[in-house]
């Protein structure tokens, strides 16, 4: 488990004199809830965005849980990066790493993108495959039951699955998977047995 003193310590050295890019792939795309100077798209490769995660806080209950986003191995992932001043990469960082990090599913990492101004370190989190709350690839019926059911103290999982693949599909990123299994959840009602 990472501690917040030790996420701070991967930070890289330049950080204080350049600032902080960030990767965004899911809800940091539509709701980031920081300061930035800059964004730029950018791929990571060797990660994809998957629902991988379990949600038992914000998009879901331990009852009954809906899932999140995560980055998990293998093939690539495309998002943006959000570049951090370097006066508000300590303050970022901790609320980031509170945001993600309340039962501890996610790995925080320093990664290597490509964007079209060249590579560029940037930080972000990992799913932990160790976690109890890492749900893996799951069937398309398993995974649309748990978008409808879910429901925690951030929403619906089903708004949270639209939110994102709206913001995708307006920066020009096409996730035909996620856009599948929306497509699935058509006509269908959530069955909200959580926190909504």
């Amino acid at each position: 488990m990472t501690s917040l003193r030790e996420t701070l310590d991967m930070l890289p050295g330049d950080s204080a004199q350049k600032g902080l890019w960030v990767f965004a792939y899911g809800s940091l795309l539509w709701r980031p809830n920081f300061d930035h100077t800059e964004i730029r798209d950018a791929t990571l490769r060797g990660y994809h965005r998957g629902l991988c995660i379990y949600s038992h806080q914000y998009r879901g209950t331990p009852e009954v849980p809906g899932l999140v986003f995560g980055l998990d191995r293998g093939g690539l992932c495309r998002g943006r990066i959000l570049r951090v001043a370097p006066k508000d990469i300590e303050d970022v960082v901790s609320n980031l790493y509170e945001r993600e990090m309340i039962t501890r599913v996610y790995l925080p990492r320093m990664v290597n993108v490509t964007t079209n101004e060249g590579s560029r370190q940037a930080f972000t989190f990992i799913a932990d495959r160790s976690h109890y709350q890492y749900a893996g690839k799951l069937s398309d019926d398993e995974t649309v039951r748990l978008i409808m059911q879910g429901c925690g103290k951030g929403g619906p999982c089903l708004e949270y699955v639209e939110n994102t693949v709206e913001h995708l599909q307006a920066i020009g990123i096409r996730d035909g998977y996620l856009e599948k299994l929306l497509s699935l959840t058509d006509g269908q009602h959530p069955e909200f047995r959580g926190d909504c």
